[in-house]
């Protein structure tokens, strides 16, 4: 079996099990991700460093594998066929060669598809702001963005600019126009794509992630001259998010940026993925609204506050993350084990349930 055939019947596992991720490592059987459990591939064979090479250079090409060998560590997506693509990175660990691919289907779901609450196709629908979808790797963060842009791509006439490392869902251009560019081959990098995009006549800008505080500076300016802006974090909730964002700017700049992101920010979802008892994953999530309180407390270095705005703000739209596990407790989603387990305050939750 070619390399390519080797690749190619791997991930068409992945798609035919529905799992998640595929983890291909020097050594051990090739890994599957399925419903939150890894498990191992036992009849495909204990895959070599020669497998392991071949398969990259088929996803990435030798121009680009030289690269990883220089940096030890590369970023890529790869198309299987018109229905899947997957979001890749190869690595280095203890001088072995390892590769994780997560699953991107071609099927880009509804807010409603996902269990998300209908209350982020308000943001969607918003011509003016910035709004964080934010949580650990892995909760489907850039899923929630895609139904977001797609519901945007479905209903209006926008120019919408997405800069991503690596590209991740494939939009099919509806009422929209949708240029996608990939850091590393259509840009330098996520801030001179944000540069550039201000000249490109954009409406809605998707940054795939925010890196330094250049380019969280650019989107926030993006968001206050009259664009639509999302982003995503690696942070656990609204409060820690917009500490993070702060804090990764110099001392001299930060009370700037703390006005600046006063005024432009619209809202935080943070999301968790959690094991549903019938199986399959279901989300918990955790929404931010802001309003003239929320702008206050971030103007005034009170962001520790915002838990206790979000607990109170049901009125306002507002979705606080206990009361998220607690509902689907009762509604008998998931376990109270698993609820105590991605609680941030578990002694709020306690009394919830």
């Amino acid at each position: 079996m070619s390399h390519q055939e080797e690749i190619k019947d791997l991930l068409s596992i992945v798609v035919r099990e529905g799992a998640s991720d595929i983890h291909l490592s020097e050594g051990r059987h090739p890994m599957i991700r399925t419903n939150g459990t890894l498990l191992p591939l036992v009849k495909k064979d204990v895959l070599t460093h020669e497998a392991i090479v071949g398969m990259l250079k088929v996803m990435i090409g030798e121009d680009r594998e030289k690269v990883f060998v220089q940096q030890k560590e590369f970023d890529f997506s790869y198309k299987l066929d018109d229905n899947a693509r997957f979001r890749g990175n190869a690595y280095i660990q203890q001088g072995y060669y390892s590769i994780a691919l997560r699953f991107i289907p071609k099927q880009i779901k509804t807010i409603a598809d996902l269990n998300l609450p209908p209350m982020l196709e308000t943001f969607a629908r918003k011509k003016q702001g910035f709004f964080l979808v934010v949580g650990p790797v892995g909760q489907g963060k850039s899923t929630t963005l895609a139904s977001m842009i797609e519901l945007i791509n479905q209903e209006r006439s926008e120019h919408i600019v997405t800069i991503e490392d690596p590209i991740e869902y494939v939009y099919d251009q509806k009422k929209s126009i949708i240029d996608q560019r990939e850091v590393g081959i259509d840009t330098d990098s996520f801030e001179n794509g944000l540069v550039s995009v201000l000249r490109q006549d954009v409406n809605v800008i998707l940054l795939g992630e925010m890196r330094g505080h250049e380019t969280m500076a650019a989107a926030v300016t993006a968001a206050e001259t009259g664009h639509m802006v999302f982003s995503t974090l690696h942070t656990n909730n609204a409060a820690q998010s917009i500490d993070r964002i702060i804090d990764t700017f110099p001392a001299g700049q930060q009370d700037q940026i703390r006005v600046q992101l006063a005024a432009s920010l619209s809202g935080i979802f943070s999301q968790r993925l959690i094991p549903r008892i019938s199986g399959g994953m279901v989300p918990a999530y955790e929404l931010l609204v802001s309003n003239n309180a929320v702008a206050n407390l971030i103007r005034e270095k009170r962001a520790h506050e915002i838990n206790t705005v979000i607990e109170t703000g049901m009125q306002d739209g507002m979705i606080d993350m206990n009361r998220s596990l607690a509902d689907l407790v009762r509604r008998g989603e998931i376990s109270i084990e698993s609820a105590y387990q991605h609680s941030l305050n578990p002694q709020i939750l306690e009394r919830l349930l």
